[in-house]
């Protein structure tokens, strides 16, 4: 590791020998001898010694079932405390490599105002594309949080420690104690169970959700703008206003029910009940400290008549909302233990909230105390604006399918047939007709099917509250312009008296290359183009189009997509909202921030950002207040870079290219994933795929239908399991065979310049060098040795050939031609924890083995050992799904 990720190095060796100190008292000497010898010998593996790589295999094959479990621990905390040591990096004081990084804001602000000063960018769009910047970030429980919450929270706490060890004014003794805290914090870790006994429950996934949001985001939000407004103030002299509010937290938890049937409307209104409570629970917190900060008397009219002539009267205006706040928390406490209470549900809309506040706010600064405004009072305000009444907005996802089924029982109960039998015009024709009829549809005699009911009870939640608890309705498997309708049409029956935007998520390559038709339909429908008022809501899915298509056929509809709905909003004068389905790996979309913004086509970010946040994720972005100030900065740089220097509209010859890249990347991917007779058996003995279910990961299950093949599961199993053999097959397959076609019929100069001038196409490849450099040829071929029959052998060798030919390739597009030259962070990233997950690997071989194996093994041992091995190789590779 290079000089500049010394501190790095130091912290983890510092967490690595409390940890060792922590495996001797807890396990004895010999466990940790066995640690260390299997360290050593993977260190010396990964730097190439073949003979020590064997004697890695030989040692883990050798374990007995009793030192399966406290060896798979031991490096499965060994990941643990390199990433925590890694996120604290990002915003170490000794990270002076990442200094002119910390904040790509003020970086980005300066460009755009350099641009202004040469002429380049008007100084008026300028300040307006600031004022209208949005966005929207949202929180999924999408299962790839492998971590308990109670470990996130020790990991959190050591993070506080490694910060307070780098002061250097730290007494000798105030030094001892902090280390001692750290080996604390490890023990408590390792005698923590690190496996979920149960799956959680929705209910589970929302309360992690919010604890991001307490533990960090309600620290980071103010924090970001006070220094968005400072630097936009300093930098461009423009003042922003206080109710300034471009960032926004919207979450699917509790809320997507999409093939999943733990969601229901009785859990989706428990869920809007949890965020009231907690979002209180926190304003009454710093309503308590301001109650005790503003003793001053000195107040404005306004406040005064407020107060009732109180002698403090910014104290007796703040204890009263504190009065309230609280009642209406011991309300929504009861409520959600189903006990009953005198409590009252006084504080129902955030303007109850924000209106004393600010006549407070608006007093201390008429009666020149402004300092004191700018302190506490200021940050509430910025909090309130942000994260409303319920900290995030809810989104509602549900399955098209299940809305289709919803009217083809209620046309046959009213004797019209079947809809889900019609023709898509005959469709449109009844959703419009009864869009514009007055009288209700849905008789209420009516007794529809459970199923049925649930979709119908989901609407009833939503019609029962107001209009800022929801963010969008989103349909997945959006195929049709009558899939829209129809929900439009249940809102209506529903009684909704507000305008839901309702979002197609257009997910597969078909459905991405017809969206802009559909949506073109849609606005040729007068009721429709005036029910919208001028704005529409489309999801781009990057998850199940990777899955169906490959990562380069993918990526390229996604684009095209894009390009087409930004011209067609441009032609109608509608504002179009793109949300970006995002996951956290290559195979689902992830790359990092700013890389991804960028490489979107121009004016795709027009109407601001929404795009989500996933699983594990989340925690790696916001979950600690200081990264989290730093992933925001980030986003808005990007956003606001990518809105006003945009980047280029792509040659004619560049689209032909990537037609033909995508072409034969698809095509080649599917040949080997849907027509090759040994792929679906090759795979579940290659990959973990089966014994995935053991982990109780989230609340969904892990196949739409749960007695569907390949083709069933979901996007994110897909990716985990071959990240777990570490041949991450979903996230390459098919770039060779479209690179090299697009290298044969273009040349070498063409693809140079594309990667130099187009950042969609440098995106594309970046991306790949990350996939390669977590990928291992030698660890899938142990793998395939050890679990594969021999007949379906051959395939897996195929596969790393193919492999190590789109390498070669794309390093010889790279223009340093090495892999990750440009991105030098994720390569030493990745090299920090190659030692500890590559074991991990080995052992899950073996675990996998034996499981399978009609030998007599411990069990319970062997699962337990086997489900630590995927959370610690999950914890290696950074991103599961």
């Amino acid at each position: 590791m290079s000089e500049q990720y010394a501190a790095l190095r130091g912290n983890v060796n510092l967490l690595g020998q409390l940890l060792g100190q922590t495996i001797k008292d807890a396990q004895g000497q010999a466990i940790l001898d066995k640690v260390e010898e299997i360290r050593a010998l993977s260190k010396s593996s990964r730097s190439g010694n073949e003979a020590d790589r064997q004697a890695l295999i030989d040692v883990l094959h050798a374990l007995s079932d009793e030192e399966l479990l406290p060896v798979a621990r031991s490096f499965n905390h060994f990941l643990n405390l390199a990433n925590v040591a890694e996120q604290f990096h990002t915003v170490s004081r000794f990270n002076e490599a990442g200094l002119s990084q910390l904040n790509p804001l003020t970086k980005t602000l300066k460009t755009l105002m350099a641009k202004a000063k040469e002429g380049e960018l008007d100084h008026n769009h300028l300040a307006d594309t600031i004022s209208k910047l949005h966005i929207n970030l949202v929180l999924t429980a999408h299962p790839t949080e492998v971590t308990r919450r109670t470990i996130i929270n020790k990991h959190i706490e050591l993070s506080d420690c490694l910060a307070s060890l780098e002061r250097k004014d730290n007494l000798p003794q105030e030094r001892t104690a902090l280390l001692e805290r750290v080996a604390q914090l490890i023990s408590q870790a390792w005698h923590t169970d690190e496996i979920r006994r149960a799956r959680p429950t929705p209910i589970d996934e929302a309360k992690w959700g919010f604890a991001v949001i307490e533990n960090s985001l309600w620290q980071a939000i103010p924090q970001f703008l006070r220094e968005f407004s400072e630097q936009v103030k300093e930098t461009l002299d423009l003042e922003l206003p206080t109710d300034y509010s471009p960032i926004e937290f919207t979450s699917w938890m509790g809320g997507d029910r999409d093939g999943n049937p733990f969601v229901t409307a009785l859990v989706t209104q428990e869920v809007l009940d949890h965020g009231r409570w907690m979002a209180l629970d926190l304003y009454h917190r710093d309503l308590d400290k301001l109650c005790a900060e503003l003793s001053m008397s000195h107040a404005s009219e306004e406040l005064i008549e407020l107060a009732g002539q109180d002698f403090e009267p910014y104290r007796a205006v703040l204890k009263n909302l504190k009065g309230k706040v609280l009642e209406t928390v011991n309300h929504l406490s009861a409520k959600i233990k189903n006990k009953r209470t005198d409590a009252q549900d006084l504080i129902n809309d955030i303007n109850q909230i924000k209106h004393p506040v600010e006549v407070c706010y608006r007093s201390l600064l008429k009666c020149n105390m402004t300092v004191v405004a700018q302190g506490l009072l200021l940050d509430l305000l910025y909090r309130i604006n942000s994260f409303g009444l319920r900290l995030a907005k809810l989104d509602v996802r549900q399955d098209s399918s299940r809305h289709g089924d919803v009217f083809s029982e209620l046309t046959r109960h009213l004797g019209l047939g079947d809809y889900n039998q019609w023709q898509e015009q005959d469709k449109q024709a009844f959703l419009l007709a009864e869009l514009n009829s007055r009288r209700p549809l849905i008789p209420k005699q009516w007794q529809p099917s459970p199923e049925v009911q649930e979709v119908l009870d989901t609407f009833d939640v939503i019609a029962r509250q107001d209009e800022k608890t929801f963010g969008l309705y989103i349909i997945s498997m959006a195929r049709t312009a009558s899939d829209i309708l129809a929900v439009q049409l249940l809102l209506k029956e529903s009684g909704c008296r507000f305008n839901l935007p309702v979002a197609p998520l257009f997910e597969t390559l078909d459905d991405l290359n017809a969206g802009s038709d559909v949506i073109t339909t849609l606005l040729d429908n007068v009721w429709y183009r005036g029910h919208i008022q001028n704005t529409q809501n489309v999801m781009i899915g990057y998850s199940d189009s990777a899955k169906d298509a490959g990562m380069m056929a993918a990526g390229w509809a996604q684009y095209d997509a894009m390009d087409k709905l930004v011209q067609l909003a441009d032609e109608r004068g509608i504002e179009l909202v793109l949300f970006h389905g995002r996951g956290g790996t290559v195979g689902r979309g992830g790359a990092p921030a700013a890389q991804a913004l960028h490489s979107q086509p121009p004016g795709s970010l027009k109407g601001g950002l929404r795009v989500t946040e996933q699983g594990e994720m989340i925690r790696f972005k916001f979950g600690l207040p200081a990264v989290a100030l730093q992933s925001l900065n980030i986003y808005a740089g990007a956003v606001l870079q990518s809105n006003l220097l945009p980047p280029p509209e792509p040659k004619l010859q560049w689209r032909e290219v990537m037609d033909l890249i995508s072409e034969q990347s698809c095509e080649h991917y599917r040949n080997v994933v849907r027509h090759d007779e040994n792929f679906v058996p090759y795979f579940r003995m290659a990959t973990p795929e089966l014994e995935l279910s053991k982990l109780p990961l989230g609340s969904r299950p892990a196949k739409r239908n749960p007695n569907g093949g390949v083709e069933s599961l979901r996007a994110i199993p897909w990716i985990f399991a071959w990240s777990q053999n570490r041949l991450m097959l979903p996230a390459w397959l098919g770039a060779l065979t479209g690179l090299q076609a697009a290298l044969d019929k273009y040349g070498l100069e063409t693809l140079h310049e594309m990667s130099l001038k187009w950042p969609f196409f440098r995106a594309r490849l970046e991306m790949l060098e990350m996939v390669f450099s977590k990928a291992d040829s030698w660890l899938s071929e142990h793998y395939d040795n050890a679990l594969v029959e021999p007949m379906y052998q051959p395939l897996g060798v195929a596969l790393r050939k193919e492999l190590g030919e789109a390498v070669t390739l794309v390093q010889s597009l790279s223009p340093q031609k090495s892999l990750l030259a440009e991105q030098p962070w994720i390569k030493e990233s990745i090299a920090l924890r190659n030692p500890y997950t590559d074991p991990l690997n080995v052992l899950q071989v073996e675990l996998l083995r034996r499981a399978r194996s009609n030998e007599k093994h411990n069990e319970g041992d062997i699962d337990n050992a086997l489900m630590i091995t995927m959370t610690g190789i999950a914890a290696g590779m950074r991103n599961t799904g």
